[in-house]
């Protein structure tokens, strides 16, 4: 027989570790205030409540109309490290959404989130990292995050970060670099970068030569590349089990050989013979990256040498189905077989 006895115990689905959520339009005003509260467990309890909510794009449009960043910007500089922690992943989850990433760079979040780059905690760290990555996509964030001048922080904290952080700082930089590489130039970024392309590690193998084909789009970057001795190591990456490090290290090599003095580095290199073994991969990006890089080669006398037996590979690739990759076989024919 059922008893109208009642349970002293919280349903399971009840987390002790949330602030209580108001109903309707009231539930973000009253979080907003709860951050501001002097009581450490109130702002502890806002802030978990908040990651639950920020995965909807709605409820992050009113908690930005509603002044939520201006708080969140306050905790940033809080003593308690859980707060600190809770506080950059709300961020990171903001992120996320178009209209979180518009509005951080109008509230100057690049740099407040600066301040955080050497917090004793890993996953504060990480967090923060994950919101400059995010904001990089955007051509704004990009300059955002250049013009906060923190281009020279990044690349001193990719020789002492871990491994799961080096990824996200090489994910940040790359998109960075793109757009105005004179500070990473001026950092000894390539040094580093040459570094990552011998690591273990095959994310940071492909993101470090994700890098080397931003920072050689500028002559000073296409110069730095030959005068580090980067090249030869390209060369070995073409032969990396991984076909993204492959597709990379090819997308390096194209940029860094259109100079003369690239040229002949790669072809001292042997770099002819691992290329032409990824023409045939199946990867679009790996097969394009290197038709472009051979016909780098082919405009110094020797490469078109060593290249004109290797037409017919090229003639092949004319009928692919993928018409870029259909252009760019044209344009090496056309390179290789030219004659003074």
């Amino acid at each position: 027989m059922a008893h109208a006895r009642i349970s002293m115990h919280l349903p399971p689905n009840i987390n002790p570790t949330q602030a209580d959520i108001a109903y309707g339009c009231w539930a973000l005003p009253n979080l907003n205030k709860e951050l501001q509260s002097e009581d450490l467990q109130t702002r502890q309890k806002a802030l978990m409540a908040l990651c639950d909510l920020m995965h909807d794009p709605e409820y992050v449009y009113e908690a930005i109309n509603i002044g939520c960043l201006e708080s969140l910007t306050a905790l940033l500089k809080d003593s308690d490290s859980l707060v600190r922690i809770k506080t950059t992943e709300v961020l990171h989850i903001m992120a996320t959404h178009n209209v979180g990433r518009t509005s951080f760079l109008e509230h100057d979040i690049i740099l407040a989130l600066s301040f955080l780059l050497n917090d004793p905690h890993s996953a504060c760290r990480e967090n923060l990292h994950r919101v400059y990555k995010q904001l990089a996509q955007l051509p704004s964030g990009a300059w955002g995050i250049i013009n906060s001048g923190l281009i020279p922080s990044l690349v001193w904290k990719l020789q002492r970060e871990e491994e799961g952080i080096q990824e996200l700082i090489l994910d940040t930089l790359a998109p960075c670099l793109q757009e105005d590489a004179t500070e990473a130039l001026g950092s000894r970024a390539v040094p580093f970068l040459k570094q990552k392309l011998l690591s273990s590690n095959k994310n940071i193998r492909s993101r470090a030569a994700q890098v080397l084909i931003a920072i050689s789009i500028p002559l000073e970057g296409k110069n730095q590349v030959r005068q580090y001795d980067v090249i030869p190591i390209l060369v070995d990456l073409l032969k990396d089990e991984e076909q993204e490090v492959q597709a990379n290290a090819a997308g390096a090599l194209m940029y860094a050989t259109v100079t003369t003095e690239g040229k002949y580095a790669a072809l001292d290199a042997d770099a002819i013979d691992p290329l032409l073994q990824l023409l045939s991969s199946p990867l679009t990006r790996v097969c394009l990256n290197a038709t472009k890089a051979l016909t780098m080669l082919a405009e110094a006398p020797e490469g078109r040498k060593r290249l004109q037996p290797q037409v017919p590979a090229f003639r092949i690739l004319e009928s692919d189905g993928n018409q870029t990759i259909q252009r760019a076989a044209w344009i090496a024919i056309k390179v290789i077989e030219w004659k003074p």
